[in-house]
């Protein structure tokens, strides 16, 4: 058990101690120290993280997988993660004892890593169990605005029901299989032991419980409420960060069976489109924007499970996986940035010639949007596009042109917002949050841009990653 394996991970847990310490010593004026201890953290977890490149086996007795796709998405993970630290400080201005924030942001983070790490179904129920009680307190933060507290409740009690399926479909797997250890479980598949009607339950059920922190149908109803009631820094966290290490944890679960094996992959698919047509539809006569980014992101959930959906069918889905779920981040973080810069304003009202009063705030609103939708030349549009070509190679091109269709049905209700925003009667004034907040407004949206240049090159190190068990 190499403790260097995990150093990342030690090192936020240990800025997010020091963080609680300070908080709990400093003076009301200081508490901001806090997010301070947290980017640094943060930034020795990414050093650490980067030692670790090209590694790719299990440790600590087969629980822990370093590979190069947990490693991309805990660097997403803890990019995210700073990016809404930046957010907070201003937003909780006003709250005398906000320094404690941070360690429950830093312990979410822990939380979603430790699902991209997985290599163990137990150990996979804890990061899920962990990411989730973190969450409920970040969505509930606001103890005296009804909205916050009622997205925190309708969030716990999905979170439970989604839970208990979680445990009770590992359970099953475990009694079936007589192990929990991943390696173990795909070579008992591979050998065709175990195979029985029991054991696809198990697995819908173990997926079911995932797809609850992707945000994906049938445990999806939290999230539009999270993103509506939860302080604007935890919405952006809680709508970005638990996808991620959900995400590679997904895939990991659904590549230890044999795509001719019990049938995973159209159960996926029949997900992917009913997640990606539910969000989209939904969001089409959402009168509050936060809602609407919220019924966006799940369906952005749905076309994340495309690319699951092709594992093992196309060699490029893993790549289109990473490339996609960096490119969703980027946008919705983006969005919002905007969002947060702007007070928190959510109605859409609120929005009519922003352009007018606030231009850069209203061109940063634009391109988080059209990268959502995929339009070029955003980073959002070379994210699809990888997607749907892994998809069609997998041998899914009836699930392309599904969420081709789900892809234009979407670009209605982001351009009803774009359209108040550039064409409506703007209000006397419009208050904004700080020189903190537009900073980080300013360089999310110039990373939609910028980072649509880079995209060949994170395509090329994305796909010498590998996804353990091979």
């Amino acid at each position: 058990m190499p403790i260097g394996d995990v150093a990342p991970e030690i090192s936020i847990i240990v800025a997010a101690v020091l963080a609680l310490l300070f908080a709990a010593f400093a003076p009301r004026r200081m508490q901001a120290g806090s997010a301070l201890i947290a980017l640094a953290g943060i930034a020795i977890a990414v050093a650490l993280l980067l030692a670790q490149l090209g590694e790719t086996r299990f440790t600590f007795s087969g629980t822990w997988a370093l590979d190069g796709a947990s490693l991309w998405a805990r660097l997403m993970i803890l990019i995210s993660t700073a990016f809404c630290i930046l957010l907070s400080p201003g937003w909780f201005r006003t709250d005398p004892r906000h320094g404690e924030y941070y360690t429950i942001l830093l312990l979410g983070a822990l939380g979603a890593m430790a699902m991209a790490g997985a290599g163990d179904l137990l150990q996979l129920v804890i990061a899920v169990l962990l990411s989730s009680v973190t969450g409920y307190t970040l969505a509930a933060w606001h103890r005296d605005w009804a909205l916050s507290v009622e997205a925190g409740m309708k969030y716990f009690l999905m979170g439970a029901l989604a839970n208990a399926l979680l445990i009770t479909g590992v359970t099953l797997i475990l009694g079936l299989l007589s192990s929990s250890e991943y390696a173990d479980i795909a070579t008992a598949l591979k050998l065709g032991n175990g195979l029985s009607p029991l054991l696809f339950v198990g697995f819908a059920l173990t997926i079911t419980g995932v797809a609850f922190k992707l945000g994906a149908v049938p445990a999806h109803a939290w999230l539009p409420d999270v993103a509506e009631g939860a302080p604007v820094p935890s919405a952006a966290f809680l709508t970005v960060v638990p996808k991620i290490g959900a995400a590679i944890a997904l895939a990991r679960l659904v590549q230890l069976v044999p795509p001719e094996f019990l049938g995973l992959r159209p159960l996926i698919a029949v997900l992917a489109v009913a997640t990606m047509t539910l969000g989209n539809l939904a969001a089409l006569w959402q009168d509050d924007l936060r809602r609407l980014i919220g019924w966006s992101s799940v369906a952005q959930a749905g076309y994340l499970l495309m690319a699951i959906t092709v594992l093992g069918l196309s060699p490029d889905a893993l790549t289109a996986l990473l490339v996609f779920v960096a490119s969703y981040a980027i946008g919705n973080l983006t969005a919002f940035a905007v969002v947060a810069h702007l007070r928190g304003r959510t109605a859409l009202n609120d929005y009519d010639g922003l352009a007018k009063r606030r231009p850069v705030a209203a061109a940063a609103l634009v391109i988080a949007f059209l990268s959502l939708v995929g339009i070029p030349p955003t980073v959002g549009f070379l994210g699809k596009l990888t997607l749907f070509i892994a998809t069609i190679d997998g041998g899914y091109t009836w699930l392309a042109v599904v969420a081709a269709a789900n892809t234009v049905a979407s670009l209605f209700y982001y351009a009803r917002v774009m359209g108040r925003v550039y064409f409506g009667v703007p209000p006397e004034n419009v208050a904004v949050m700080g020189r903190l907040s537009c900073s980080a407004m300013w360089i999310a949206a110039i990373t939609v841009i910028v980072s649509s240049v880079l995209v060949e090159t994170a395509i090329v190190a994305f796909g010498l990653s590998q996804l353990l068990p091979i």
